[in-house]
């Protein structure tokens, strides 16, 4: 063991032990984890969050109670949790069983997310109790992905206060690292840690090959492509959400640039190769920006190869899809974690207004499947990607199964923190 990490983890421990004996605890009882996480549920990515984070804990802490504590649960995804994790509590906002919680758990782990989502839940459960939290597979960034502005430096300032007070902070990708750093903070442990949605094995099969059977796709003889608009326009689907007329012109500005690429990779691969193509969603506004902005401008005999999913879907049937596919690409984020997850290719195109959770395909090892779409050298050399994938399967598949073999020893080192702290 290295002396860095020898110290963190006898730190760790003795923060344990003074912890469990300072509360009071029975010291045979199993720890108690209250996990911040399930922040909405019209994006699949946000859901493979939670069950991600569930199912690392389940594999390396077996014996943590774990209660979770949402954000959205709703469209039936607190009934998918428990069925998947019997014993799982939900205590969700201003309920009996939150204020259980706080009495009864000994640590707080905030998920995976674009940010310290739940920053100033962590400052009140911190105030309140006096007990420990960790932050697990975060993007730390200076613009929020749903913001057009920079956070102001004192609300910098403030996050690397919370990022201090934490036992342990595992960033998503290694620039939100570097920016923490740079910043100030100063967590006994601050490295590279995965999302937790790589670890997401929602599954619904029955689903999956209903639909694939309906259109024809055989398993193994498909891709599946994604697409994304700039700023997601929530406005369109969550009531009580207004306009905003500058994502909107951003949006309308980009959309025809940040897809024509796609749809390039689409041709490249009916034309040099026997499969097809799936355009699917991974979020409630993306069925009618694929139809928009790629469907609708394939040529007609490509066409012929492509299917388009019109309606939203549910981790559980897009995991199952995606293992079925070839591959998948596009300008999304959590779809290609969700298929590196299980060994699937996957490009992922990004830019600017998403923020650096996209350089983390650079931290596991699949830089050369990254791609920026604000530089036009790196979109030029989306199709040929694409269709490398297609046409060597082997190699792909060897490639993203070197990566996910990376990601489960990186979520076995954080869990070894999670334990030490739980000591």
């Amino acid at each position: 063991m290295h002396r860095r990490t020898f110290l963190h983890a006898s730190s760790l421990s003795a923060l344990g032990l003074a912890l469990r004996s300072s509360l009071g605890a029975e010291p045979n009882r199993p720890p108690r984890i209250l996990l911040r996480s399930s922040w909405q549920t019209v994006n699949i990515g946000d859901i493979a969050h939670t069950p991600g984070v569930l199912r690392i804990l389940k594999q390396h802490l077996p014996e943590a109670e774990v209660t979770l504590w949402p954000s959205s649960v709703d469209n039936g995804v607190d009934e998918l949790l428990v069925r998947e994790f019997p014993g799982l509590k939900i205590a969700k906002k201003g309920s009996k069983e939150l204020d259980q919680a706080f009495q009864e758990c000994d640590f707080l782990l905030h998920g995976s997310g674009a940010s310290i989502v739940a920053q100033n839940d962590l400052i009140h459960w911190h105030e309140k109790t006096g007990k420990p939290y960790g932050i697990y597979g975060i993007t730390f960034p200076r613009k929020k992905s749903s913001s057009t502005s920079a956070q102001s430096e004192e609300a910098m300032r403030k996050s690397v206060e919370v990022l201090n007070k934490a036992s342990f902070v595992y960033f998503r990708d290694s620039k939100s690292l570097e920016l923490a750093k740079s910043l100030g903070a100063k967590s006994p442990v601050m490295e590279f840690g995965p999302d937790g949605a790589f670890a997401c094995d929602l599954r619904d099969p029955d689903l999956a090959k209903a639909f694939l059977a309906q259109h024809d796709l055989e398993e193994g003889k498909f891709l599946c492509c994604i697409p994304r608009l700039r700023y997601t326009p929530y406005w369109t689907i969550k009531e009580g959400r207004a306009f905003d007329a500058k994502k909107h012109a951003r949006n309308e500005e980009m959309k025809e640039h940040d897809h024509a690429p796609l749809r390039e990779a689409i041709i490249e691969v009916v034309k040099n190769t026997d499969l097809k193509v799936l355009v699917c969603p991974e979020d409630r506004t993306q069925m009618k920006v694929g139809k928009e902005m790629i469907v609708d401008k394939l040529p007609a005999d490509v066409l012929k190869r492509v299917v388009w999913r019109p309606d939203y879907w549910l981790t559980g049937e897009a995991v199952s899809v995606y293992v079925r596919s070839a591959g998948l690409f596009g300008n999304e984020m959590h779809s290609p974690i969700m298929c590196i997850g299980h060994g699937v290719p996957a490009v992922v195109c990004r830019f600017d207004e998403q923020t650096t959770k996209g350089f983390m395909w650079e931290d596991i090892g699949l830089g050369e499947w990254l791609f920026d779409h604000d530089s036009a050298d790196e979109q030029q050399r989306i199709a040929s990607t694409v269709l490398d994938i297609a046409q060597n399967p082997e190699a792909a598949k060897a490639k993203a199964a070197q990566a996910k073999a990376f990601v489960e020893k990186r979520q076995l080192a954080t869990m070894k923190t999670l334990r030490s702290v739980l000591a």
